[in-house]
């Protein structure tokens, strides 16, 4: 049968697509940033106490995990329910296609947040626990990591959808699909990146009041950041060539955007490679910030380009009604501003005075 009949009829806007498409892009930044702190961060603790290395850096890190935790929850939020506004009829259907495993994301981060949380306050006290515990943590996450990916994956891979009249379980992943692995993978290593430059950028600030030894953890997360880029430099290319022709074609709408912010993303990257190896941080941060906000737009136009022979979402019904998004944009702008409060609080150690 012709995979396209499958695909619903998508919901009317309030208010033209390109308002959406922002709130998208911006939130899913602000999410990618914060979850890639948080499972590389993971990563690297279980694999420093996997070697032995129960520093006083794995114990900085354990403090930070559970808030780590809610703002990754939290940030997701929003950038995933304006991805349903756009693509919400792409989205809705690999969801249903593989709901077993995506209704289990909630139960897996809640066990991940508990272990969290007994890693942070037991940390003195289970020494001997801190491999399996940290292992665990890690597992779960990955796993909530690698369902994410088989839905972001699925939603667009519309001819595989069909197979839902051989499976009606919900229990379809999209395997066959050799975009997925290297997908999955080129996450996986950028957050390590990204864990291993936030332990610097928490050390530079050390440094800078002073501390001593602050220079150490700048040099361990400077090499978990080289070392986990120049790797997905490679795993990069080996995405690029699993993607679907559409993309690759370079004809479509948006193509001559998608190579230009490549490009840009990989000179940011290499950028704050270069910068990170010479340990100035702050520089390295901007750079990394610059790649990474390049690969959500490459990502959002990688998403368009392969859509392309079934939906464009300048096709979308406009009912205008602007007054949800007046209220929306404010109550935003004040929650980024408490946000960058608290996390200044984290960062610099300060607590609140009650």
């Amino acid at each position: 049968m012709d995979p396209a009949q499958l695909i619903p009829a998508p919901d009317v806007l309030q208010v033209p697509w390109g308002w959406f498409q922002v709130l998208l892009t911006i939130t899913f930044f602000l999410h990618l940033v914060v979850m890639n702190i948080l499972l590389g961060c993971s990563i690297i603790t279980f694999l420093r106490h996997a070697s032995g290395k129960s520093t006083d850096l794995n114990k900085n890190i354990s403090r930070k995990l559970p808030l780590t935790v809610a703002f990754t929850v939290n940030f997701g939020v929003a950038p995933l329910l304006f991805l349903q506004v756009l693509y919400g009829h792409f989205m809705y259907t690999s969801s249903v296609l593989m709901a077993v495993y995506w209704l289990s994301i909630f139960g897996i981060v809640i066990f991940s947040y508990y272990g969290a949380y007994i890693y942070t306050m037991n940390y003195d006290k289970i020494t001997d626990f801190h491999t399996v515990l940290t292992g665990f943590i890690v597992v779960t996450l990955l796993v909530v990591a690698f369902i994410i990916t088989n839905n972001f994956s699925l939603m667009t891979n519309i001819g595989a959808w069909p197979a839902y009249f051989e499976n009606a379980q919900g229990t379809i992943l999209n395997l066959s699909d050799p975009n997925l692995w290297p997908r999955f993978l080129h996450s996986v290593l950028g957050s390590v990146a990204v864990g291993g430059m936030a332990i610097a950028l928490f050390y530079d600030f050390k440094k800078r009041k002073g501390e001593a030894k602050a220079g150490d953890g700048i040099a361990i997360g400077v090499n978990w950041f080289a070392g986990a880029t120049m790797l997905n430099f490679g795993v990069g290319f080996w995405y690029w060539g699993t993607l679907p022709e559409s993309v690759l074609a370079l004809t479509g709408d948006g193509s001559a955007f998608f190579v230009i912010f490549i490009i840009l993303g990989i000179v940011a990257a290499i950028f704050s490679l270069i910068q990170g190896m010479r340990h100035q941080v702050r520089p390295a941060v901007y750079f990394l910030m610059g790649a990474i906000f390049c690969m959500v737009l490459v990502r959002e136009f990688a998403r368009r380009l392969t859509l392309e022979p079934w939906f464009e979402t300048s096709d979308l019904e406009v009912v205008a009604q602007y007054s949800p998004l007046v209220v929306f944009l404010i109550s935003f702008a004040g929650g980024l501003l408490l946000i960058w409060y608290m996390i200044r609080l984290v960062i610099t150690g300060k607590e609140v005075q009650s």
